[in-house]
């Protein structure tokens, strides 16, 4: 079972930026309500397809937790019980999470497969977990990183419950995306110590600092992007969809914070690019740094000049998260470079 380790520890890195990306498509879309409840949608554990569904039915089987729409609100079975011909109130009990009732098939699938990408990640690092019991002799550090994600998968999942109680509160959509980019980081350094890791040359401190600098900006670049997207949904809201054109018009003062922030992390980079190539340091993850950057400002102008051409906002999203794993990925090679391990 040791020499999958690595195996799984990739595939779960796959399905975390699966879910990151279906996160993006879902906010993209308006989707992030299309299951009210949780961790089941509408009290189903495959979710319903058509309206008619979700309506109360005469002599008809109920199971307890599944949910109906009664006058545009979400009504919760009580118990197991079978219909009469009259409804009975004193069978359901009112949703008390929040107050939105409505229905689209489009948006609950979208975060339906959302939720599923998310339940396979957590099953693919429940494996890296188990697996890693076996290295408990020879490398007790990667079987306490390996159970940390765990467990921060299953505050994960929780994150994502309080998100649709709240009604997708801004702030912990934030706080959920934050915390999926700390997962990553933590697979990237499974993925990292668990590797045969070859050195060329030792690089100074100089270096390591600029590289760890770097990735702690583009962290901060993310969150001032995510509040600029909070912005954005609300313009969305006040203006509806097929209004693009609107949506940064006028601009907030975080917006252009955003873009003019984009340059100093742009040179930053560049510098510690010739600084890596002059010692002729390993640059090939660097150079996936540098083209990161490059589509993420595409993507940016492209939102801004283009009217957010589709799917450029979770392009942009996932293209970010891609570049904070691989400054994270630099990073670690750069702070442990001679440390060798392998399994």
């Amino acid at each position: 079972m040791k020499k999958y380790f690595r195996f799984w520890v990739g595939l779960s890195l796959v399905l975390i930026y699966g879910v990151i990306a279906a996160g993006a498509i879902v906010r993209m879309t308006g989707s992030g309500m299309g299951c009210p409840d949780w961790p089941k949608c509408f009290g189903y554990l495959i979710p319903p397809t058509e309206r008619i569904q979700l309506d109360w039915k005469a002599n008809h089987k109920y199971s307890e937790g599944q949910v109906i729409i009664i006058n545009e609100e979400l009504r919760v079975a009580k118990i197991d019980f079978n219909s009469t011909a009259i409804y009975n109130n004193k069978n359901w009990s009112n949703y008390d999470k929040h107050d939105y009732a409505l229905f689209n098939p489009y948006h609950t699938w979208i975060e339906f497969l959302n939720r599923l990408l998310g339940a396979l990640g957590g099953l693919a690092t429940l494996i890296v977990g188990l697996i890693s019991i076996l290295f408990w002799k020879e490398n007790k550090r990667l079987v306490l990183i390996s159970w940390l994600i765990v467990f921060g998968m299953g505050f994960q999942a929780w994150l994502g419950k309080t998100v649709v109680d709240s009604n997708l509160q801004p702030f912990k959509i934030t706080i959920h995306m934050v915390m999926a980019l700390v997962i990553l980081a933590f697979l990237l350094y499974l993925y990292f110590i668990s590797s045969k890791r070859i050195i060329s040359n030792k690089p100074n401190n100089l270096i390591r600092w600029l590289a760890l600098s770097s990735l702690l900006l583009t962290l901060f670049q993310i969150g001032i992007g995510t509040q600029v997207r909070q912005y954005v949904d609300t313009r969305i809201d006040l203006l509806g969809e097929g209004t693009q054109s609107m949506w940064l018009n006028p601009a907030p003062f975080r917006f252009y914070f955003h873009r003019s922030f984009s340059l100093l992390i742009t040179a930053l980079n560049i510098f510690l690019f010739l600084h890596i190539r002059k010692i002729k340091f390993d640059t090939k993850m660097m150079h996936w740094v540098i083209l990161l950057i490059g589509f993420e400002i595409i993507t940016g102008i492209a939102m801004y000049y283009f009217d957010f051409p589709f799917s450029s906002q979770p392009i942009h999203l996932l293209i970010a998260s891609l570049l904070f794993g691989a400054q994270s990925y630099l990073v670690f090679q750069l702070f442990q470079p001679f440390k060798k391990a392998s399994l």
